[in-house]
């Protein structure tokens, strides 16, 4: 019984990685006509939501523009390695403080939870 589980298991898991590869692979060429962002927003029943989303190349955007939401999601994305420690100790605190609810994520965990 515990062979058939483990072979099961590890069925799964090598399935599981093979189908998220082929995943973004496919996206790397097809532009993503729905995210899961998305359908959380319209099931949540954001106030104003309306799902709008036009699919524009990465080279058809100004650098500006570029920089401009790197800055506005994670200040300092080019001098960590995928985790702000600082931002994170901060979000802890204020939340343990019983604050208004702050996040320290960085644009790698918000991509990899994506």
């Amino acid at each position: 019984m515990g062979k058939r589980l483990a072979k099961f298991i590890f069925r799964f898991l090598v399935g599981f990685v093979v189908v998220s590869v082929l995943w973004v692979l496919l996206y790397k060429y097809v532009p993503v006509p729905y995210t899961g962002l998305m359908a959380i927003r319209g099931a949540e029943g954001a106030p104003n939501y309306e799902r709008k989303h036009q699919w524009v190349d990465f080279e058809h955007i100004s650098e500006e523009i570029k920089l401009a939401i790197i800055c506005a999601e994670d200040q300092q994305f080019m001098t960590h390695n995928g985790f702000d420690y600082e931002a994170i100790e901060k979000a802890y605190e204020q939340n343990k403080a019983g604050k208004r609810i702050r996040g320290g994520s960085t644009i790698s965990q918000q991509t990899a939870k994506n």
